[in-house]
């Protein structure tokens, strides 16, 4: 996990460097595609999925070390062709995966978060998901388990072929001529992310694009079917940690209403969106009906909360970024403790974005908290061995936060009934 977490110091950065361009780009061509609540529930989502995942949060119900000590028929030796066959053999499962996660109703859960945004930009790119605490993965990769490729090079592989599904989560580059055929593009992937019924459930790979032309969910974007982008279930939210499971919290509400115990089991198995039927008719739940008309999420923002909101992601960043540079110093205990500040403090100042009263609290907690481990620990996470005052200014923007809950809750209450844009 130490070495996950260097790859992350160095990672996080250029990910959101990237993002930057992209909106100075927008700024310059004059074709934004960045709302900045949006973008900062984004780059939120996926400081969440990277905490998450540095501190190993995650139920291994198989490995593939096990699997491929159980399974091996032969070995690939350590050449150019082992990587290859990895390779290949990660993007069969991430489609299947992927697959997976569009068609089964408890899937779904782990990766609604990815389609959330309303936008489609590379800062949506980064909305991963806190809720897939189940290790099921390596069971998708029993083909590279057979040929006998070694753990070591999956373990290589598997980050690379992730950070390569971020560059095309753009609407600024449009159809590439014959590497539609070869490789996933940003056209084919604005087709994966559109609502649009032309488009729902299409183009499933991860890189190559070879296997939705095999298996029969292929589908071109159409110049007279503009991608429209979301969920047909709305998140309305911009608070991350609550969108990665509100499709889990329905399915437990259904579950739990439905009469009949045949449905109670079923349900978690179904296609994605299937609810009992006497659930469904007492429990309607609202989903798009006109895709080119629908209201996007977007309560009426001040420009200082925008103001908040960017500053709190960008301190939240640079404690995340510590929090790798440190973490060995840190200890297990701490990191776990270190971790609970950053996802309570995107709790906090997200719900603080979506306007709702109780946001006060989280912050006013969240601050006093942090300051009473500042003074009966004279540091922050050893912050102090590498900037002599760092734990003050940590504790200052503790302060900060405290100020900031009350003030946009309580004199800002002008702007605290969301009205929603077209």
């Amino acid at each position: 996990m130490e070495s996950y977490a260097t790859a992350l110091l160095y990672a996080t950065p250029f990910f959101i460097g990237l993002v930057l361009v992209e909106i100075l780009y927008g700024r310059f061509v004059k074709d934004q595609k960045h709302n900045l609540m949006d973008t900062v529930s984004s780059l939120s989502s996926g400081l969440t999925n990277v905490v998450k995942d540095s501190l190993g949060l995650v139920l291994i119900l198989i490995s593939y070390p096990f699997l491929l000590e159980h399974l091996a028929l032969i070995e690939i030796k350590a050449t150019w062709l082992v990587w290859v066959v990895a390779f290949i053999a990660l993007d069969f499962a991430g489609y299947w995966n992927h697959r997976l996660s569009h068609h089964i109703n408890f899937f779904w859960n782990q990766h609604v978060i990815h389609h959330s945004s309303e936008e489609f930009n590379l800062a949506c790119a980064l909305r991963q998901p806190i809720s897939n605490l189940l290790g099921y993965y390596a069971l998708l990769l029993i083909p590279a388990a057979l040929l006998g490729v070694p753990n070591q090079v999956i373990a290589i592989l598997a980050p690379i072929h992730l950070f390569a599904q971020f560059w095309y989560h753009t609407q600024h580059i449009g159809k590439m001529g014959i590497l539609e055929y070869v490789i996933v593009t940003p056209s084919q992937h604005r087709v994966h992310h559109a609502i649009n019924k032309e488009y729902i459930d299409k183009n499933l790979g991860q890189i190559f694009c070879v296997w939705d032309r095999m298996f029969g969910t292929f589908q071109e974007e159409l110049d007279e079917v503009p991608p429209q982008y979301g969920v047909l279930k709305p998140a309305n939210t911009w608070n991350p940690i609550i969108i990665n499971f509100q499709h889990l919290w329905r399915l437990i509400q259904d579950a739990w209403r439905t009469k009949s115990y045949w449905d109670k089991l079923r349900i978690w198995f179904m296609p994605t969106g299937w609810r009992p039927q006497d659930v469904k008719e007492r429990y309607p739940v609202t989903i798009i009906e006109n895709v080119y008309s629908f209201r996007k999420y977007q309560p009426e923002t001040s420009s200082s909360l925008k103001a908040y909101a960017l500053f709190q992601l960008m301190v939240t960043t640079f404690l995340m970024l510590f929090m790798f540079y440190n973490y060995s110093e840190i200890g297990f205990d701490g990191l776990l403790l270190f971790g609970a500040f950053i996802f309570v403090g995107i709790y906090g100042y997200t719900t603080l974005m979506d306007r709702k009263n109780y946001a006060v609290w989280i912050e006013v907690i969240r601050g006093l908290g942090g300051m009473a481990l500042i003074y009966f620990t004279n540091d922050w996470f050893g912050i102090n061995e590498h900037f002599s005052i760092g734990s003050y200014m940590v504790a200052l923007y503790f302060l900060v936060t405290i100020f900031g809950g009350i003030y946009f809750t309580y004199f800002e209450k002008s702007f605290a009934t969301p009205d929603l844009a077209s």
